[in-house]
């Protein structure tokens, strides 16, 4: 991967999965991961919008997979579980298949290696379906060693199935994403990753923590294990595209383009969820393709969107980084 060019990561799956299904993802446990066993034939196709419209990544549908989540909620044993999880990362493999084929037969090419095919590893909250994602108030009683054997089953899965990198994202608090590149460094040493956190305003991740002393702490990490060649950078995601400019002065904005740490971006589209009206605000939102040369000039590396965007917006993003790209 050339670390001097921005990629592009896909937008927001269940968002861009409505397409296909309707309505039915949101307010479901399981969330689109439901859909790895009743519609494997949309999972595909959402992947496929994503590469259609330009993105360089596609992350897998794993976000809220869990074995404890299919046991209950599918009814299957804990072996069709993690068979099931790896089965997802092979969706991903036929969508980039199917992609590659369509886009040679119209004498098109692509960089070699990509797309890239990332597994989803979302936070231990997400199987919980009780929002402490977006708190990490689990952080205040589950010892850090748990958290990681917690989520050491699906990530097997996933590098069973092969996987380019590993997203350890949406990650409310410190302890988490301790954990994890600890985990990643120590016993995955050939595995690239990147960690990304989940924000509650400009500064502070959502259990409180200031995201800077975090995403430091995640790189001296990876520095302390002579990592950095796997690591492929520290960010945020499902967050206001308002906050994200701080954020990422925090860390980068007294450095010099060559020293800026790598960081990795895919915020929310800016619209506000309602518990009682569903998703507001869309009427207000400025799109995301309007920030990216301010997060590039801030260190940005990997570009995309998460809830409540579509392919549409992931293409109007890579007309600008391919310009930023040209530059380079």
């Amino acid at each position: 991967m050339n670390s001097k060019r921005v990629l592009v990561k896909d937008g927001g799956f269940g968002t861009q999965m409505t397409i296909h299904v309707g309505d039915a993802v949101d307010g479901d446990p399981l969330w689109s991961a439901r859909f790895n066993a009743t519609n494997p034939t949309a999972v595909i196709n959402t992947h496929l919008d994503f590469l259609q419209n330009g993105a360089d990544m596609i992350l897998t549908n794993t976000y809220q997979v869990s074995v404890e989540g299919y046991m209950e909620h599918l009814e299957l044993n804990e072996t069709e579980s993690v068979d099931l999880i790896k089965k997802t990362v092979r969706l991903a493999h036929t969508a980039k298949e199917k992609f590659l084929k369509e886009t040679y037969q119209a004498g098109l090419s692509v960089k070699e290696g990509f797309p890239l095919i990332v597994a989803s590893i979302g936070p231990y909250g997400a199987h919980l379906h009780d929002g402490s994602e977006y708190t990490g108030s689990y952080a205040d009683f589950l010892p850090a060693k748990d958290i990681g054997d917690w989520h050491r089953t699906r990530i097997d899965a996933c590098l069973e199935a092969k996987v380019d990198v590993l997203a350890i994202e949406t990650i409310p608090c410190q302890i988490e994403a301790e954990a994890l590149t600890e985990m990643l460094c120590e016993e995955y040493p050939d595995v690239k990753f990147w960690v990304s956190f989940q924000c509650k305003d400009d500064q502070t991740l959502a259990h409180g923590e200031d995201f800077v002393d975090a995403a430091l702490s995640v790189w001296d990490i990876v520095k302390e294990h002579n990592c950095l060649a796997n690591f492929l950078g520290i960010g945020v995601n499902c967050v206001h595209p308002k906050f994200v400019t701080s954020l990422l002065k925090s860390v980068n904005g007294d450095k010099c383009s060559r020293e800026q740490l790598p960081m990795v971006v895919y915020p929310n589209s800016g619209e506000i969820y309602d518990v009682n009206k569903g998703w507001m605000g869309k009427e207000h939102c400025i799109p995301l393709a309007e920030y990216v040369k301010e997060w590039a000039q801030l260190g940005a590396k990997i570009i995309g969107g998460c809830c409540r965007t579509y392919a549409r917006d992931i293409r109007q993003i890579k007309g600008v980084i391919d310009d930023i790209n040209k530059e380079k």
